[in-house]
């Protein structure tokens, strides 16, 4: 049997994803990749690029929803690990540092796709940001943090933790992951960041414009 024939349902598909997230790793912008490249990281011939993707637009959608899985395991773990609500900030920047370490590539194409060319994929990733936002605000109704705040300065406040997040990857990224006193360091700051955000929060007035 040939090896292509061998081939499970999806192996190809992954294997394209896969080595576009390798590329990324590596230091190349994903908005600057070719199929040509792409399929020659993956080991396959071209042609068999357009049985999966239009083009590298809807390889980055994909990669997206990837990328959403990465989150959600995030979330589930947090709600796992919380036993008490002030530890919610501490806990979840601990599990957010430890999941970028581990999915580096996909945080660094998360990091790429927000300041990135493509509208569709921009898009994609603060849709799922705003979807992190919606759930981050249910846990903290759930935990009865923030009962005061309305629906609206509750958004406007999850938004700003999500925003806070995001913009410490930069700093992530930007060091290695073997510089243990940097990563922590990262880790402090953040997290003091959004005990801050929730200083502001719990002091806040509904009657403020």
């Amino acid at each position: 049997m040939s090896e292509r024939k061998k081939r499970k349902p999806g192996e190809t598909r992954e294997k394209l994803m896969s080595a576009a997230l390798t590329l990324v790793g590596k230091g190349r912008h994903f908005t600057s990749l070719g199929i040509r490249e792409v399929t020659r990281q993956a080991g396959i011939v071209p042609t068999s690029f357009y049985r999966h993707f239009r083009n590298m637009d809807d390889l980055g959608l994909e990669l997206v929803d990837e990328l959403g899985l990465v989150l959600r395991r995030m979330m589930r773990e947090a709600r796992a690990n919380v036993l008490q609500a002030d530890k919610l900030m501490e806990e979840s920047v601990g599990i957010f540092i430890s999941h970028a370490q581990a999915n580096r590539s996909f945080f660094q194409f998360m990091a790429q796709g927000l300041a990135g060319e493509s509208r569709a994929i921009q898009e994609g990733i603060r849709s799922e940001m705003r979807y992190f936002a919606t759930e981050l605000a249910n846990d903290l109704r759930r935990l009865k943090l923030v009962d005061h705040l309305s629906d609206g300065d509750l958004e406007m406040t999850c938004d700003l933790v999500v925003r806070s997040v995001a913009f410490s990857l930069t700093d992530l990224l930007g060091i290695s992951a073997e510089d243990e006193y940097q990563v922590e360091q990262i880790r402090k700051r953040t997290t003091r960041f959004l005990q801050l955000i929730f200083v502001g929060a719990a002091n806040w007035e509904k009657s403020r414009p």
